[in-house]
């Protein structure tokens, strides 16, 4: 499986430049009262590291989730791809649309993974849960709760640490002052507890 944390400094900046060759898109922080945000989350199946087995594999998914859910929302203003789940933050009015488009992806992917692994017939994704954020403080709070996923999880000691997360971005845009403030603003108090349980 993919470890952050086991690699060296050469291979920690070897995987950054795989992320930036591959020209991830950004979309800026939240901004505004503007409805039809969404928290998405999806697991792979009984939190298996399938797609962590490497930082090839990963690199490659972000920058297709990214890709395909470009056409169907008005921006994805967070994400963190982990070992086993990711994260989004999106502003979309057609939720039926971005459903349809990680349906697609969730079921290339799986055939994709599948073929590489020699696992012909195994489930790869077990959920893909859409929660509305119903406020600006909820928006903010998602945001920190998204960012903070791979400290959370014991895969990074800093946010801007781990590789496959719009962090690195948000913070060089907003910079540490706005972030911290927003940190301490938007507390994240219970915010994902029940769904980020591995046994789920």
């Amino acid at each position: 499986m993919y470890n952050w944390r086991d690699m060296t400094e050469k291979q920690r900046a070897e995987v950054l430049q795989l992320r930036q060759r591959l020209g991830q898109p950004w979309h800026g922080p939240p901004h505004g009262l503007e409805k039809h945000w969404h928290h998405i989350s999806a697991v792979c199946y009984r939190h298996r590291p399938i797609l962590g087995a490497s930082a090839e594999r990963m690199a490659a998914f972000e920058s297709d989730l990214l890709i395909q859910l470009a056409p169907v929302s008005e921006g994805v203003s967070a994400w963190c791809i982990l070992p086993n789940h990711y994260h989004l933050l999106i502003q979309s009015v057609n939720l039926p649309a971005i459903r349809k488009a990680l349906g697609r992806l969730h079921g290339r992917s799986s055939h994709d993974w599948n073929t590489q692994d020699g696992r012909q017939g195994r489930t790869c994704w077990h959920r893909c849960l859409p929660k509305a954020v119903k406020s600006e403080s909820h928006r903010w709070a998602t945001l920190n709760y998204i960012h903070h996923n791979p400290v959370h999880h014991g895969y990074a000691t800093h946010w801007q640490d781990w590789p496959f997360s719009s962090a690195r971005r948000y913070l060089e845009s907003a910079g540490h002052e706005f972030a911290e403030r927003m940190w301490r603003t938007h507390p994240l108090y219970d915010f994902g507890k029940g769904w980020d349980d591995p046994d789920i």
